[in-house]
């Protein structure tokens, strides 16, 4: 699920790879949800807790930092770019509804998810995007992005009586990964891959992203310390962060840790794919196809074995076993879409949506 990413000659390998990773991490939080249950006990709950924590916040983020090097690519026409983007946001906010549709028919198709609010990022973010040529407005993204999640964090008693008073409305701004606050995340990556295209050679970059590692390393660190300085009650626990709606928001301390994790991530696989080159394909694979992905894994993971087959998977062997199967049905059904978009190209080359699809 990304914005909109270069050309694929262009693409940032690292980049496809983390999107990849996310992935599974996000395939991996589904099937714990639907292929066990609470009889698996606490290692159930905390893989559930952890891959939401990694998977959600690392393709937000990816999304805003992917953003100023497409906008790059664009051409100087200002109403021209943001059309095109506002058409790209639209019609990611129409396939979250689809989403809807196929997978949760039961729910009113208006309720928001994870794409809808990709979507209207991609909408916001973009014009803000255009800019970003300057310092001082880059330092301006960055405080918009603290004033939304903060000014999420001050209205939450208030938000929680809203919601439990309007259930319908509440489906549409506040569900899954609501635009209020998560579309902050997004418009922090916007400003940080601001400065990311202003690295314009391998020695800047690989600076910027050991500077990147540095302060992931030292947030994930400052977590587990404040943790035993604070003697948290409800570590690593949904008690411990925003839930409003039954759907997750991280609070405080938890917030200085996802972004530490997304930043390590980010620098991990910098290392490993544009320093290391080493072979990430089907990491980049899935990252390439993540929107598609995205659609498929629920219709088999949810719809099918869930809901149709009704089968759990409630020991840990069985499960592994499971899900890696899982893994190399999307991985082929990728590579698939892969050739098919590479044929149809060759054959209607003119064809703008096969070359965003």
């Amino acid at each position: 699920m990304s914005a909109e990413p270069p050309a694929a000659a262009e693409r940032l390998v690292f980049l496809d790879a983390l999107r990849g990773f996310a992935l599974v991490m996000m395939v991996w939080n589904h099937t714990a949800r639907w292929w066990q249950d609470r009889s698996m006990g606490w290692p159930w709950y905390y893989s559930i807790y952890v891959t939401m924590a990694v998977a959600a916040p690392t393709f937000l983020f990816v999304v805003g930092f992917s953003l100023p090097l497409s906008l790059g690519n664009t051409s100087r026409d200002l109403f021209a770019t943001l059309r095109r983007y506002a058409v790209r946001g639209g019609r990611i906010i129409l396939a979250g509804l689809l989403l809807n549709v196929l997978v949760f028919p039961e729910d009113p198709v208006w309720s928001n998810g994870v794409l809808q609010t990709i979507g209207f990022g991609v909408i916001v973010a973009a014009p803000l995007g255009i800019l970003l040529q300057r310092p001082p407005a880059r330092y301006l993204v960055l405080g918009l992005s603290a004033a939304v999640y903060l000014s999420f964090g001050w209205s939450y008693d208030a938000l929680s009586a809203w919601v439990a008073e309007h259930p319908a409305s509440s489906r549409v701004l506040f569900f899954e990964f609501p635009p209020w606050p998560w579309v902050a995340l997004m418009l922090f990556g916007l400003a940080l891959g601001s400065w990311w295209v202003d690295a314009d050679d391998q020695s800047a970059r690989d600076r910027y992203m050991r500077r990147m590692a540095v302060v992931g390393l030292l947030c994930i660190a400052w977590l587990f310390a404040y943790d035993w300085w604070a003697e948290t009650p409800n570590r690593f626990m949904f008690k411990r962060d925003f839930v409003l709606n039954n759907h997750w928001t991280p609070r405080g301390a938890t917030t200085v840790w996802v972004i530490g994790m997304t930043f390590t991530l980010m620098a991990l696989f910098y290392y490993l794919a544009e320093i290391r080159r080493a072979r990430v394909t089907w990491l980049t694979t899935f990252g390439r196809t993540a929107l598609l992905l995205y659609f498929v894994h629920h219709l088999i993971v949810l719809t099918l074995v869930n809901q149709r087959w009704y089968l759990k998977f409630n020991n840990w062997w069985l499960f592994g076993a499971a899900d890696v199967a899982l893994l190399a049905v999307l991985l082929a059904v990728s590579r698939s879409w892969i050739e098919i978009k590479r044929v149809l190209r060759q054959r209607f080359p003119g064809t703008a949506a096969l070359r965003r699809a």
